[in-house]
């Protein structure tokens, strides 16, 4: 018999999940469109947001993820409904993995998913209303294919990570082609001497 590694969270949202974009994005009228992930690694999200007054009213998404990342995504659909797009911009995957009772460490890397597409749709929507960087941290991209940044493996690094390894399991980065290998280890360098942890 196998044991189910996930929370019963986990499973309720992974089995039913809410505000799933089960047709094309025409029949969701949205204020903002966010897409990240890379379907070469099998890991790709979209996120379509309706806002009323910088409230999210109403939200819907489409993933081609695992289980982790449909239940996460699930989760932070239902979280952001009626939060200000300051607050939802501010949801990291280490709340969503909290609010779900926890994920595998091996299936953590599976909620940036929705966060990061979360920030893209808000970002569309602040360019669309002539607000554009409003809330945006100066990032570098360290991971073209993935759209991951030196702040995504700052946080990876504050949570633990410390090698290659731990920055793809925190991050996926370098799952596509691999070029960004050489950057990211230089960060790390940086950061060991930054934190010295």
């Amino acid at each position: 018999m196998t044991t189910w590694l996930y929370s019963d969270t986990v499973k309720e949202h992974f089995t039913n999940p809410k505000n799933v974009l089960f047709d094309d994005e025409s029949a969701f009228p949205a204020d903002a469109r966010g897409e990240t992930g890379n379907i070469r690694c099998g890991d790709q999200m979209l996120m379509l947001l309706q806002i009323r007054d910088d409230v999210i009213f109403d939200v819907r998404w489409k993933t081609y993820g695992c289980a982790s990342a449909i239940a996460s995504t699930s989760m932070l659909s239902e979280i952001i409904k009626g939060m200000t797009i300051a607050d939802a911009y501010k949801i990291k995957p280490e709340d969503l993995v909290k609010k779900l009772g926890g994920l595998p460490e091996n299936k953590i890397h599976c909620s940036v998913l929705g966060d990061k597409a979360l920030r893209a749709a808000i970002d569309d929507y602040l360019e669309k209303t002539g607000r554009a960087g409003l809330f945006k941290e100066e990032a570098v991209t360290i991971c073209n294919c993935l759209g991951i940044t030196d702040k995504d493996l700052e946080q990876a690094y504050k949570n633990g990570a410390r090698n290659w390894e731990d920055f793809q399991a925190a991050t996926k980065i370098g799952t596509a082609c691999g070029s960004c290998k050489t950057k990211a280890l230089e960060l790390l360098h940086e950061f060991n001497h930054l934190y010295g942890f």
